[in-house]
């Protein structure tokens, strides 16, 4: 087990995030000190605390299970996560980005199986509550979340 080096991410992690060894303690739920020793890389943490401590970061638990040789690394790139992990971004911004990711994703499974996705009250033609796709079809939410979208990302 890399327990050195999971324990250095973790720090890193929690310094992005901007939190205090006593605060991400007490929102993952482990004691001040057992978090510094993992930290320092003199404790092993357990799958469960490693879920805990992922939890209160806002990064996925598979990256942490990684970084302590619990799981091998995929080979493929689970998006979702990354833009979970991003610490530049509001947690606003990460969900609408995963919103609209997960409609172009429902998008290509039903054009892959040669349909479009039924939706109730739906014509054919996009209503004016409906964003285009760049194939014509309609993504119901895409639209609101594209203007959400802009309205956190405006500079104040």
């Amino acid at each position: 087990m890399k327990v050195r080096e999971l324990g250095r991410f973790i720090r890193e992690q929690r310094r992005t995030a901007r939190l205090s060894l006593r605060k991400l303690s007490s929102m993952a739920g482990v004691s001040n000190p057992y978090l510094s020793q993992i930290e320092r890389g003199l404790r092993r943490p357990s799958a469960e605390i490693l879920q805990a401590i992922a939890k209160a970061l806002r990064i996925s638990a598979e990256t942490l299970y990684v970084k302590a040789g619990i799981l091998e690394e995929r080979g493929d790139l689970d998006l979702e996560s990354a833009i979970l992990a991003d610490p530049t971004i509001a947690e606003k911004q990460k969900q609408v980005l995963i919103e609209i990711y997960q409609s172009f994703k429902h998008e290509t499974v039903q054009a892959r199986k040669g349909r479009r996705p039924s939706r109730p009250g739906e014509n054919g033609k996009a209503s004016g509550g409906k964003a285009q796709s760049p194939n014509g079809s309609a993504r119901p939410g895409a639209a609101r979340a594209a203007k959400s979208s802009r309205k956190s990302l405006e500079v104040k």
